[in-house]
């Protein structure tokens, strides 16, 4: 097991690689080595790679082989014509605390790979082609990516095809910005896991959206936070696929424009869609389908949803379907349900215990009980952060106040606000300028939003959405957790 070091600042290729003061200069180096289970190749922080680094031999299980880095400052930055990082037939790989930027093709590409990991890497303006995913898997097995940061891209964030074993943990992706790029796309896959991630589609111009997750099988989606674009999650085609737990919003633009959807790429049978906080966008659960077209929709069961803020009806049942809507909170305005006369009199669709409230609020806060109560049962976290949203429906030039800790919880009763954005929060607390207004926050979790008018689109109509990123601890510092504050803004309703 050997660790092979590289330094495209003071490296060269002439030396042996294996200690910190003979590194290597350059990928192609690496490349050309025999590299065994167990090896490790690390890059020396603050070192820039103008080269596409093509990985070709494979690790085992008990003994993967590593890309990483070492020493300190800044990770260490990949750049390419091509891809960042290419594999193909490659096993047992780790990949992790690197910088991907400004690449043709995608920043890691995989094909028929088996067991990669990659954990803590940054990725920006990949796909300058528009032709690839940021991170692109294809016919593979046990894919796993998490922790990683995402960012104005020119294709879809994650593209994953015919994988089996997929799990996408507590990653972001903001502003996936091709025209025909999602933030996630998923073929023709199973046994999928995408947990805890923050998908930002806000500023990303085109009537793509978060997830896309075409013909699944065996599939969870929990626990994320997806802002913005035509759709949260399009589920067009696939089995046993739940949906639980995410709070999707501010999708809109299109008449189409749904929170989930599903029907119009293939039969669609036993979904559970649950416990959603949907909302700030058109329809809510669309259960659909391309006109013509003859898929099975199955077992769809819609329940323990709350829905507001949408200008359409919470569920929207147009072709032929089986499955039930109950359960459901639907704020006073938003009309509950919009199903075709033919399934009506056919009965294969049936509307039960669903109730409308004026306030959504206590719905909320009695949902995020028991998910907590339910976390805490599986896996007594020490810190747990709860997303946060503010609504702006009105302005009199004065701060929108909050509480981001409120709603958040510790296992020894303390908690402080540390990091907001990318910035820390200092004793004085912080102040950053939004893409709408600016915010000032404290340690103690207390935020004020100012509106900048100027700021907003000249029509004000509809609505418009930022996101801040936020860290908080137990006051220990050994026990933390990270969630978003989402900021909405109702032009309609604002004093000019």
């Amino acid at each position: 097991m050997t660790i092979y070091y590289v330094n495209s600042a003071t490296g060269s290729d002439r030396n042996g690689g294996t200690g910190q003061n003979s590194a290597f200069a350059t990928l192609s180096k690496v490349e050309s080595l025999t590299l065994k289970p167990g090896d490790s190749v690390l890059l020396a922080k603050g070192s820039v790679f103008n080269e596409q680094f093509d990985i070709k031999y494979s690790g085992t299980e008990s003994a993967p082989i590593k890309i990483g880095s070492y020493g300190t400052g800044a990770a260490p930055v990949i750049h390419s014509g091509g891809d960042g990082i290419h594999s193909l037939y490659a096993s047992n790989i780790v990949i992790e605390n690197l910088k991907i930027s400004n690449t043709g093709g995608a920043a890691i590409y995989g094909g028929d790979v088996t067991n990669w990991t990659v954990r803590n890497v940054e990725i920006a303006k990949s796909g300058m082609s528009e032709n690839a995913g940021a991170v692109t898997f294809r016919s593979s097995k046990n894919v796993t990516v998490e922790d990683s940061k995402i960012s104005d891209v020119k294709g879809d964030g994650f593209w994953i095809e015919k994988v089996s074993g997929v799990k996408l943990l507590n990653n972001t992706v903001t502003s996936a910005n091709g025209s025909t790029a999602d933030a996630m796309q998923l073929n023709d896959s199973s046994n999928i896991l995408i947990k805890g991630n923050h998908l930002d589609q806000t500023h990303a111009v085109s009537p793509k959206g978060g997830i896309a997750l075409v013909r699944a099988t065996d599939a969870v989606v929990a626990d994320n936070v997806l802002t913005g674009g035509g759709f949260g999650i399009s589920a067009p085609g696939g089995k046993n696929v739940a949906i639980h737990g995410n709070d999707i919003s501010g999708y809109h633009g299109y008449s189409w424009s749904f929170a989930v959807g599903l029907g119009d790429q293939g039969s669609a049978r036993d979904y559970d869609i649950s416990g959603n906080h949907i909302h700030d966008g058109a329809w809510g659960v669309a259960v659909s389908g391309a006109t013509g077209s003859s898929y099975s929709l199955t077992g769809i069961k819609v329940h323990d949803n709350v829905f507001d803020d949408l200008t359409q009806a919470a569920l929207k049942v147009d072709r032929p379907a089986s499955g039930s809507f109950y359960n459901n909170t639907i704020e006073t305005g938003v009309k509950a349900t919009s199903i075709s006369p033919a399934i009506v009199d056919a009965h294969t669709f049936s509307v039960s215990n669903n109730q409308t409230v004026a306030n959504v609020e206590t719905a909320l806060a009695s949902t995020e009980t028991k998910a907590a109560a339910t976390t805490e049962a599986a896996v007594d976290p020490a810190v747990v952060a709860v997303h946060d949203n503010l609504k702006i429906f009105t302005d009199t030039g004065e701060a929108h106040r909050g509480n981001l800790l409120e709603n958040d919880s510790s296992d020894n009763d303390t908690l402080a606000l540390r990091r907001f954005g990318d910035e820390a929060v200092g004793k004085h607390g912080l102040t950053l300028t939004g893409d709408y207004g600016s915010i000032h926050v404290d340690r103690e979790g207390n935020y004020a939003y100012t509106l900048d008018e100027t700021k907003l689109p000249d029509d004000h109509s509809g609505h418009v959405s930022e996101s801040f990123s936020y860290r908080i601890d137990d006051g220990t510092s050994h026990h933390s957790d990270a969630d978003t504050l989402t900021v909405f803004i109702h032009m309609d309703g604002l004093l000019s």
